[in-house]
C-alpha cells in the first residue's frame, strides 16, 4: 500500500502549467512540522514536493496560495531525470484529497501570529463541538 497523509503549509503560490493532454498539472510544496523541537531551537519542517491532476489542480489553482494549510491525501511517487550530465531524483505525493486544515480567519491570524491554536476549526463547525 502507498498512501501518505500530510498536513502543513504551503510554501509559495501553486504553480500551473498546461499538460501535453491538455489538462492542468499544479506543483507546489508544503512544509510539514516535525513532532518534535531540540530545546533552544527552532521546530524543524519537512518540506514535501506535491503534484496534483484533474480536480485537484483546479482546487489548487483557485486556493492554492503561499501560507494556506491543506491536509494532503495521496501516494509517494518517485523520479529521475538527467540535468547537464548529472541523474536528479525526485520523490512527490500525487494528490488524491485535499481539504482546508483551518478556517481562513485563522490563516489571517497565523500570518500576523495572533493565532491562539484553538481557531483551526472550519467556520461553521462551531455548532457541533460537544463543549460548546
Amino acid at each position: 500500500m502507498n498512501k501518505a497523509i500530510i498536513m502543513g503549509r504551503l510554501t509559495k503560490d501553486v504553480d500551473i502549467r498546461n499538460a501535453d493532454t491538455d489538462k492542468k498539472v499544479a506543483r507546489g510544496t508544503l512544509a510539514v512540522n516535525r513532532n518534535y523541537k531540540k530545546e533552544g531551537e527552532e521546530q524543524a519542517a519537512d518540506f514535501i514536493n506535491l503534484v496534483a491532476f484533474g480536480k485537484q489542480a483546479d482546487f489548487l489553482e483557485k486556493f492554492g496560495k503561499k501560507g494556506i494549510k491543506f491536509i494532503v491525501t495521496g501516494r509517494i511517487q518517485t523520479g529521475s531525470y538527467d540535468k547537464d550530465g548529472t541523474k536528479i531524483y525526485t520523490t512527490d505525493v500525487v494528490v488524491e484529497q485535499l481539504e482546508f486544515a483551518e478556517s481562513k480567519s485563522a490563516s489571517e491570524k497565523a500570518e500576523v501570529g495572533t493565532d491562539d491554536g484553538f481557531s483551526n476549526v472550519p467556520e461553521g463547525f462551531e455548532e457541533g463541538l460537544p463543549f460548546n
